[in-house]
């Protein structure tokens, strides 16, 4: 997948999982796409391995599955995150 679409994909996964999850997340704009593209690989990582059984970096697909597990994995990724900010403040 080149770059335009992982952009894509996670300006639609990051702001998806962050009206989602509870409370507030600051970031911007680019925060929300940095959280989603990590989340789209978080999510196709996961899912290559309860698919093939063995643990690889990918990246999920520009497609209704794929996005529903790249809002999975930015959800996790969002998740992660106020954890190491919280603990910070």
């Amino acid at each position: 997948m080149n770059i335009i679409a992982w952009i894509v994909l996670g300006l639609i996964a990051g702001a998806i999982a962050k009206a989602i999850y509870p409370g507030h997340q600051g970031g911007g704009i680019l925060g929300t796409i940095v959280l989603g593209i990590i989340g789209a690989f978080v999510g196709g990582s996961i899912g290559t391995f309860l698919s093939t059984g063995t643990l690889t970096l990918a990246a999920s697909s520009l497609s209704i599955p794929g996005v529903i597990v790249a809002v999975l994995g930015a959800i996790v990724a969002v998740f992660l995150w106020n954890l190491l900010t919280r603990r910070a403040a």
